[in-house]
């Protein structure tokens, strides 16, 4: 479960949670341009990303823009065209005589070519005040999108997390970055 809380006086101030999400079209990323520091083995990536679909369960309180939103229910989001920087905060660790890179953080920023999405139950069913919520979100993505890159920026940072963790974990970092003993002394 993702936990979304972002306060304060700016366009965004919401909490959320999603629920039961399904990630869609990572698999179709191309990586731009990839590098390691030699001195802290952060990685610095660019990644351009054709679609983002999450689909899940949500349950939001919360003003996006000027409008008051509540609601629990499914919803999906559809981005387009992302271009995403990453850098990796990494620590290079020793087991069983390989270097593993552990990956403790990741911070992500990114920009969107579209958006597209879809809250169902906001305000109680009222059917006629979701889809109208919904289409002027639509019509305005782009400062929706602006105003909701912090919580994408987070989602896509933890989903980012957990790829490299599973990939790093498992195959060794001597694999990447061919001798790295001289590198270590």
């Amino acid at each position: 479960m993702f936990q979304i809380l972002q306060g304060g006086g700016g366009p965004v101030t919401v909490n959320a949670s999603l629920s039961n999400v399904t990630v869609l079209g990572f698999g179709n990323t191309k990586v731009v341009h990839n590098s390691v520091d030699p001195a802290t083995y952060d990685f610095y990536t660019k990644l351009n990303l054709p679609r983002l679909r999450i689909d899940g369960n949500y349950e939001l309180l919360g003003r996006i823009l000027v409008i008051p939103l509540k609601g629990k229910g499914t919803c999906w989001f559809d981005a387009k065209n992302l271009e995403i920087n990453v850098k990796s905060d990494v620590i290079l660790e020793k087991h069983d005589g390989f270097h593993f890179f552990n990956v403790t953080r990741v911070h992500v920023k990114f920009s969107i070519g579209g958006l597209k999405l879809h809250m169902g139950n906001l305000f109680d069913g009222i059917k006629a005040l979701e889809e109208s919520t919904n289409a002027y979100l639509n019509a305005n993505w782009k400062p929706v999108a602006d105003s909701l890159n912090p919580i994408l920026s987070k989602t896509i940072e933890d989903i980012m997390v957990d790829i490299l963790r599973k990939v790093f974990d498992n195959i060794p970092a001597d694999y990447f970055l061919g001798d790295l003993d001289p590198l270590l002394h």
